[in-house]
């Protein structure tokens, strides 16, 4: 009996030594990351509920006790600009820069939404106006493409446009040229850890929980604008580079995390909820605050602000 207690002695010292081992090495982890903050579908437009809500998530993300290194700004800033006329487009982007202006100090990175895009819908012919389709977007964000990419430490970020145009409405996939470029970054950032930012999902389970009823016949309902229909294509790009790590997306209002092929699919809700008439669904109006490590893991935690 001694022997036998003597042992159990000894199993307990050895566990016990181990446990600072593990505890130091998860505190070592969260020293070494940062933080980007992921608000996505503002929808901003004249109305005093859009106004204080776009006002207050801001404010939230401004007040952290850690502060993000930036947002990510994921795409559908205003109401939409798809079917509306130049003066009320103005209205929403002189809006969201006000407010923006006034209540955001953080570096933003945008990501353009299909809402964001002026005059594909609209019935009079604006095409040679020179803010037509996505250039007047480039205009409020300053960017010389809807696609573009930058680094921060060492996980390089790659902000795609998911949107493009089909007989006066829209599809989501990656234009040719597109997805050339795409594949140069990857090939040419290796050494980095990837994350993708797209409007709209490419890889997403909520896409097909849009739609609350489902086709005559029983099979899903889901549209060609709610997931990239060029999925299968990127997958397989995707294949060939085992450091990309995870994509992030809004336009859907709802809120997945899908582990697909060793990559993380997370689609973060909308700050307008149900288009500022409170839940879409089951999500409430929110935000995703994400911590990147610099061992290429990646965590999200949802605020409902």
């Amino acid at each position: 009996m001694q022997r036998r207690k003597f042992l159990q002695n000894i199993s307990l010292l050895s566990a016990a030594a181990t446990l600072p081992a593990v505890s130091n090495a998860t505190a070592e982890k969260k020293k070494n990351k940062f933080t980007a903050a992921f608000i996505s579908d503002i929808h901003i437009k004249p109305l005093a509920i859009a106004e204080a809500g776009m006002t207050k998530v801001l404010q939230n993300i401004n007040q952290l006790k850690q502060l993000p290194d930036f947002i990510i700004n994921g795409g559908d800033s205003i109401m939409d600009a798809l079917a509306v006329d130049k003066e009320k487009t103005k209205i929403q982007w002189d809006l969201f820069n006000k407010i923006m202006q006034a209540e955001n100090k953080l570096p933003v990175k945008h990501c353009i939404g299909n809402h964001d895009i002026w005059g594909w819908q609209l019935k009079e012919d604006v095409k040679n106006d020179s803010l037509y389709g996505k250039a007047w977007w480039l205009q409020q964000t300053g960017n010389a493409k809807p696609y573009y990419s930058f680094s921060h430490n060492n996980w390089h970020f790659i902000i795609l446009d998911s949107t493009q145009e089909n007989n006066g409405s829209y599809i989501a996939l990656l234009d040719t040229e597109q997805f050339n470029w795409l594949e140069n970054e990857l090939n040419n950032n290796k050494e980095k850890f990837i994350c993708i930012v797209s409007h709209i999902p490419i890889v997403s389970f909520c896409s097909a929980m849009f739609f609350k009823d489902m086709l005559p016949n029983g099979d899903w309902k889901l549209s060609r604008a709610l997931l990239h229909t060029d999925a299968r294509k990127i997958k397989d790009l995707f294949k060939k580079y085992l450091n990309i790590k995870t994509c992030l997306s809004g336009h859907i209002h709802l809120q997945d995390e899908v582990d697909y092929l060793g990559i993380k699919y997370f689609c973060n809700g909308a700050v307008s909820g149900n288009w500022w008439n409170g839940s879409f669904q089951d999500f409430a109006p929110a935000y995703a605050l994400f911590n990147f490590y610099t061992d290429g893991t990646v965590e999200r935690k949802m605020m409902e602000y």
